[in-house]
């Protein structure tokens, strides 16, 4: 007895400062650094441990649940593969893979897009992975999706910057990346010399999908690519008269009390996506022409409407605030949707890629995002890094993946890290062009 009590005091003590730390969790807590790598290397693996096997590129789902409603597990994206790509180049660097390693899973990349179904140049939005032959997109969209391509060229331009000046068989890898650059005919997508890009074309049903591309949207990628190709790059008038409609794409107005430049195509502030995928290689900083004084602080804006917004949550969902925001397309309760900050496409689902990949925009409001997520678990936070989309309203927590919401985390933390990917594919000779010829500056 007098053993057991004399050792009371300190049982106490430990007890209490147990208590303590499970309050404050501060024992659990990773610094910022550890919570990006941690985030950044699981989904790194979505587009390495997770890809398809034949051909190596990213898989346009993965349910961990292993529910395909329409058994298209095997088929494969074009736009989530740029991204993925990307992803891999920066676990390249990371270590996460051997050089060796990266290297292999390239070439088979590159030998898949030489064989795989191409029309004009330009890639289609799905293949089936095993064969390379066209997944159609939609009926009458079974051919080239030239919005898809750019995304998957930005990705590819970022690799042969990877391995232009490495060892020979890097830079024959390079060399092969180039032809497949150069192959694209940007100009064919004119439809008949039309100074616009047009988004799809079909060796069956032509250009019934019909849809030039108008600013501002996510496709100006697309537009910097076409006038920057050394082979069949489009004039310059296709970029000022197309995309920004002679200058109609610049509409000043506010959103949530925030400041907005451009036009927003069909609604006043877009989805966050908006803000990443023509981003991923082309570093916004700084970057200016006459439309926009400055592209980084416009998308900073758009994003901070988006924040704002999921604050002010005038639909009073469960779960909204400052550490839990993002509006973008994703799965959502009913299918897809393209989530936005305004109350008729405010589903109550907040997409993780939304907020975390605007990191080089909003760090603290994104990390703060980030870590919020990681808190609440298993239930968002999975093999490949958070899972796509949740509502806390609906008590909706779908275990499953979208590449092209993956991509964009993984490519923006590291380019928030190191700027990497942004290096690498503002150093393309070809790009410092195409920016030239539109009339982009640089310039601090």
């Amino acid at each position: 007895m007098k053993q057991l009590t004399t050792y009371l005091p300190l049982l106490f003590l430990l007890l209490l400062g147990a208590c303590k730390n499970a309050k404050t969790g501060s024992a659990a807590q990773p610094t910022d650094d550890a919570l990006m790598d941690t985030v950044q290397r699981r989904t790194f693996n979505y587009f390495w441990e997770g890809a398809e096997p034949n051909s190596g590129l990213a898989p346009e789902r993965i349910h961990i649940d292993g529910i395909y409603p329409e058994k298209d597990q095997n088929v494969i994206t074009s736009g989530g593969s740029g991204f993925g790509i990307m992803a891999i180049l920066s676990g390249i660097d990371r270590n996460y893979i051997t050089r060796e390693e990266g290297l292999a899973r390239m070439e088979k990349i590159v030998s898949f897009l030489e064989k795989a179904d191409r029309f004009h140049g330009a890639y289609p939005h799905w293949w089936y992975g095993d064969t390379g032959k066209v997944k159609p997109f939609g009926q009458k969209d079974n051919g080239g999706d030239l919005v898809e391509t750019a995304f998957l060229i930005q990705g590819l331009l970022a690799v042969h910057q990877y391995y232009v000046n490495g060892s020979p068989q890097e830079q024959a890898l390079a060399k092969r990346i180039d032809t497949l650059w150069r192959d694209v005919d940007w100009n064919f997508y004119r439809q008949g010399d039309q100074n616009v890009l047009y988004w799809h074309w079909s060796p069956e049903y032509g250009w019934a999908m019909d849809f030039p591309v108008h600013g501002y949207n996510e496709c100006l990628i697309m537009y910097l690519l076409a006038a920057a190709s050394p082979t069949h790059g489009v004039p310059a008038s296709v970029y000022h008269e197309g995309w920004a409609q002679n200058g109609a794409i610049v509409e000043p107005h506010k959103v949530e009390d925030i400041e907005l430049h451009l036009r927003y195509q069909g609604c006043e502030a877009g989805p966050l996506f908006w803000a990443h995928y023509s981003f991923l290689g082309l570093d916004p900083t700084h970057l200016k022409d006459e439309y926009c004084a400055s592209y980084f602080d416009e998308m900073r804006n758009l994003t901070l409407v988006n924040r704002a917004y999921c604050i002010r949550n005038p639909k009073h969902y469960k779960g909204f605030g400052p550490d839990c925001w993002g509006l973008t397309a994703s799965y959502s309760v009913n299918g897809y949707a393209a989530h936005m900050p305004n109350e008729r496409d405010d589903l109550g689902v907040i997409s993780p890629t939304a907020a975390l990949s605007s990191i080089v925009y909003t760090p603290d409001y994104s990390l703060a995002v980030m870590r919020h997520l990681y808190d609440m678990g298993d239930k968002l936070f999975g093999p490949y890094g958070f899972y796509d989309a949740f509502s806390e309203t609906e008590n909706w927590y779908p275990k499953r993946y979208l590449a092209i919401d993956q991509g964009p985390i993984a490519v923006m933390i590291e380019n928030y890290r190191t700027g990497l990917l942004w290096k690498l594919f503002m150093s393309h000779p070809d790009v410092q062009n195409g920016l030239q010829k539109l009339g982009f500056s640089t310039d601090k």
